[in-house]
């Protein structure tokens, strides 16, 4: 007869609504190392194996219950695991009725959806220790600067699993509710962009919207502007674009936002640039350079850590390129100075830029080496900027770059 720890075990899994290796990436979410594997879960429900408090207290944060319990199930387990048998005689529908199943692992599982589940878990409030819920927010950091050197597919699962655990942990998070909010919405906006840059657009406007939520519920702006500057890339029109930005840049204002106000500002810049407005653009661009200034993209909100001066650049240099601009090539020599010889997180992002502005200005033959260089690097360190700067560059290429050109659209299909 399995034993009751065990089946325990399965069945918070189970309410999670995650398979095995879901269930192991969930664990490693929390826990910030790469640890837990499928094999360890299956051992661990077959009781073949009995996790030690330390691996406790990370399933306890992945599937939001109290640790105490779940530790003080554990050891019973271990007791009889000694004796050499699984207690038939213990009562299992006792253990179904205690509070582990009957609390958060029911309300986590009660939406189908990663998103839909957070959106669940904003109503509920417990508490959770301070170590958990460092590690979940530094974990949520981390992710915004593997964003940077990871593509879209190898990131989604990662990002998906970090925010369960975060959702799984809100319903306890007492005096840490609002930061570990504020870490959802921010997991909860990069797995939109995730999914929008995998053309899963219904689905990253539903991380849109619930990373809205949370901003309305942590009363935190700056991570509304967030979702809208993510959401600014697909929506319909020009104008619809610019309206987006416009509300992002009144959410940013003030002290403790120069970073996330640069790259709103920057954003707002390339869209009215791709829209002829040419004074608009320009303007936006000096506002976003003047804050940028003033910023510290390592110490403010854990997010704004993609805007490096490298992205900078790129934004200077697809606002200078599409409005063809003599400040491209200063911009253009400041930013391949910047990069160096090795080329750094974010430094794709840049090439396909550049590529893109040589391109329109004229300049063919620089614009196709830097083309080159672009679908080399995109390959070799992919990320979520990449597709979108492929597809452009190779409707630019001249006829001759057939073959480049085919290589590029291949690319970001």
């Amino acid at each position: 007869m399995p034993d009751p720890f065990a089946d325990l075990l399965l069945r918070l899994r189970q309410e999670a609504g995650r398979t095995q290796e879901e269930q192991a990436d969930a664990i490693n979410a929390v826990s910030g190392r790469d640890t837990m594997t499928r094999r360890e879960i299956s051992r661990y429900e077959n009781f073949e194996n009995v996790p030690t408090n330390h691996t406790i207290a990370h399933i306890a944060a992945a599937c939001g219950v109290p640790f105490e319990e779940l530790q003080r199930e554990a050891k019973a387990a271990r007791a009889r695991k000694r004796k050499g048998h699984a207690s038939a005689e213990e009562d299992q529908d006792a253990v179904k009725r205690r509070t582990l199943l009957g609390g958060a692992a029911v309300g986590v599982s009660a939406a189908a959806e990663p998103w839909g589940r957070l959106a669940f878990a904003l109503s509920k409030g417990s508490k959770i220790d301070s170590p958990s819920a460092v590690a979940l927010i530094d974990r949520a950091a981390e992710l915004h600067v593997q964003e940077l050197n990871l593509s879209a597919r190898r990131l989604q699962r990662t990002v998906e699993s970090h925010l369960d655990a975060i959702t799984a942990a809100l319903p306890r998070a007492g005096e840490h509710e609002r930061a570990l909010t504020i870490a959802a919405g921010e997991t909860a906006a990069l797995a939109g962009w995730v999914a929008w840059d995998l053309g899963e657009h219904d689905k990253a406007d539903a991380y849109y919207k619930v990373t809205s939520q949370c901003a309305t519920t942590a009363g935190h702006p700056p991570l509304r502007a967030l979702a809208l500057t993510y959401s600014s890339y697909g929506a319909s029109t020009p104008k619809a674009k610019l309206e987006f930005l416009s509300r992002a840049a009144s959410d940013v204002r003030g002290h403790g936002n120069a970073t996330a106000a640069a790259w709103v500002l920057g954003r707002h810049a390339e869209e009215a640039a791709a829209a002829g407005d040419e004074m608009g653009a320009l303007r936006a661009l000096e506002r976003a350079r003047f804050a940028y200034d003033f910023a510290d993209h390592t110490n403010e909100q854990a997010w704004v850590r993609f805007v490096t001066p490298y992205r900078m650049d790129s934004l200077a240099l697809s606002v200078y390129g599409q409005l063809g601009r003599p400040e491209l090539t200063a911009a253009a020599d400041t930013a391949v100075d910047r990069l160096g010889d090795e080329l750094p997180d974010g430094g794709v992002v840049v090439l396909g830029d550049l590529a893109s502005a040589l391109l329109r200005g004229g300049d063919v033959d620089q614009g196709v080496y830097v083309s080159r260089q672009f679908a080399a690097a995109a390959q070799a360190k992919p990320n979520t900027m990449g597709k979108e700067r492929a597809s452009t560059i190779a409707a630019s290429l001249p006829d001759s770059e057939q073959e480049l050109s085919r290589h590029l659209r291949q690319f970001a299909s």
